[in-house]
């Protein structure tokens, strides 16, 4: 590229107001030269969309640059397909969880932050208060702006509701009458429970609460697991004894998809990147006209186990003979029978059993050409560790499966989806017994008495994909915004060995493929409409 074309970069993002470094100019340079005789308007294209991008400074660095330039040729790359083809390519994107932003929310500006600087994978004891705070306030900046919650500036029909404003609890000292406070179940010494927020905790006593009802004003439904480490509201009094009687709790109200992107509309939580109104606009027109696309999940799949490779090579022989292939096939693990732990020693049979699987794909031609292929580990596969968020299959594991089936992707757990404007997040783990064992309370039965329903419940009302102790589910420090679930996706895929589910929550889908290995069940979805087909063999 010309020195004249280096010029003319740095004269119009003067203009603009930015200041290039040398990395960033770097960044462009080659974005352009895919433009021949058309580098004027693809400049004046990437200057645009910067505009609709939250920076902290006008100074541009190469990650601010590349966040854009990839979204532009990913829309590119989404333009020049047809809405049959686009699903495989540019429309559908796979995200990793170690490139999700990071954001912290600030209580005095009222404003999410993004984190800028390294993360470590080992954090210092600073990052496990943080993880902590972080998902306090992102629960508490939801819960202000419900009016049950808020004051009201006058004497308004809101009064009618009672005075249901939340207390710090460092204001409970000599406190009495009823009062609402919103923190986190800790177990601060052995058999002890207390409720702490931003501020203070207090022991609390929850053999007399109960959860309260769904038709209650208070709380649309409050079915859900409570366990050490949720989130909740509480109603109750101080005690003598300096002890808080809790009389009825919940979960902090949801709130709606489409308010929580309207208020924060150029942050970008799910880490697709931001698009502009236009592209959005085009993509969702798309996405209504994509109505062939099919993801196929299966989870549980025992490379191992004879059984389950034979009914593995029944579903890929059922869909290779369909008039329109699946866009997708998603193997969620566990891959082998037994954990590939320290005692495990058979790696390399396991490395065999891969190339098994690549051989027995390759040999249905429709689906190698016109589908594509994610592998999300599972809670007992090979890896460095079971904390979360859990990075992809080794790579001695895959690369002979990668030889046969170049179009595979492998992917860390949990994982996203980006389907045109559809956000779907992808997770193995075997949540529903885990959260069951550790419940502190009965769940209520107000509403359902389905367990698959209140774990759903309680990892949407929560807005975390694993709300478990971090005794009992390890978290990655500074990787813990990687299970946020904010704002709601579309769509949550929770991979588990219980029985097969399907359940669309305040019009969140979500759904449980069950255990291929075990039960030979697994799901066909259709993203176009939303359509969960429960199958089996």
């Amino acid at each position: 590229m010309s020195a004249a074309m280096r010029k003319l970069i740095q004269k119009k993002f003067k203009m603009r107001g930015y200041t290039l470094k040398v990395e960033a100019l770097n960044e462009i340079l080659p974005f352009l030269s895919k433009f021949k005789d058309a580098e004027d308007e693809a400049l004046d294209l990437l200057l645009d969309e910067l505009q609709h991008q939250s920076l902290k400074s006008s100074i541009l660095d190469k990650e601010s640059v590349s966040r854009v330039v990839s979204l532009l040729l990913e829309a590119e790359a989404a333009a020049e397909d047809t809405p049959a083809s686009t699903s495989a390519t540019g429309a559908l994107r796979i995200i990793d969880a170690f490139i999700v932003p990071k954001y912290r929310y600030d209580p005095i500006k009222k404003i999410f932050l993004e984190h800028t600087g390294r993360l470590p994978i080992h954090g210092d004891a600073s990052a496990k208060a943080t993880l902590y705070r972080d998902r306090f306030l992102l629960l508490f900046q939801r819960l202000s702006r419900d009016p049950h919650f808020s004051r009201p500036a006058f004497d308004t029909d809101l009064s009618q509701f009672g005075n249901c404003q939340i207390s710090p609890i460092q204001s409970l000292v000599g406190r009495t009458g009823k009062c609402w406070v919103m923190g986190v179940i800790s177990q601060l010494e052995d058999g002890h429970f207390y409720l702490e927020d931003l501020t203070a905790a207090v022991e609390i006593n929850l053999s007399n609460a109960i959860s309260l009802p769904a038709n209650d004003f208070l709380f649309p439904i409050t079915t859900g697991f409570f366990s050490e480490n949720t989130i909740v509201l509480a109603e109750g009094e101080m005690l003598l004894d300096g002890m808080f009687q809790v009389k009825t709790c919940g979960f902090p109200p949801l709130e709606d998809r489409e308010k929580s992107s309207g208020l924060f509309s150029g942050i970008d939580f799910f880490g697709s990147g931001k698009l502009a109104k236009e592209e959005t606009l085009r993509l969702a027109e798309l996405e209504t006209r994509a109505v062939n696309d099919m993801f196929v999940i299966l989870s549980d799949i025992w490379l191992d186990n004879e059984d389950t490779m034979k009914n593995l090579q029944t579903v890929l022989d059922g869909y290779e003979n369909v008039e329109v292939v699946p866009s997708l096939f998603v193997f969620m693990g566990n891959f082998c029978s037994h954990p590939c732990n320290l005692s495990f020693s058979s790696y390399s049979t396991v490395r065999m059993q891969f190339e098994k699987l690549g051989q027995i794909i390759a040999a249905h031609n429709r689906l190698l050409e016109h589908s594509r292929f994610l592998f999300i580990p599972g809670p007992d596969d090979a890896g460095p560790s079971t904390v979360l968020p859990r990075c992809p299959l080794p790579n001695y594991l895959t690369e002979e499966l990668q030889k046969h089936v170049p179009n595979a992707v492998f992917g860390s757990n949990p994982c996203r989806i980006k389907f045109y404007t559809q956000e779907i997040v992808f997770f193995r783990q075997d949540l529903l017994y885990r959260m069951r064992r550790s419940c502190l309370m009965p769940p209520s039965s107000e509403e359902t008495s389905d367990p698959f329903e209140h774990l759903v419940a309680t990892i949407t009302h929560q807005s975390h994909l694993c709300p478990l102790p971090l005794s009992k589910q390890p978290v990655i420090w500074n990787y813990d915004h990687c299970l946020h679930l904010y704002p709601t996706p579309h769509t949550i895929v929770l991979g588990d060995k219980s029985e097969q589910k399907a359940f669309n929550y305040t019009g969140i889908t979500c759904f449980n493929p069950g255990s291929f290995s075990n039960d030979s069940t697994f799901v066909a979805y259709r993203p176009c409409t939303r359509e969960v087909e429960l199958s089996s063999l």
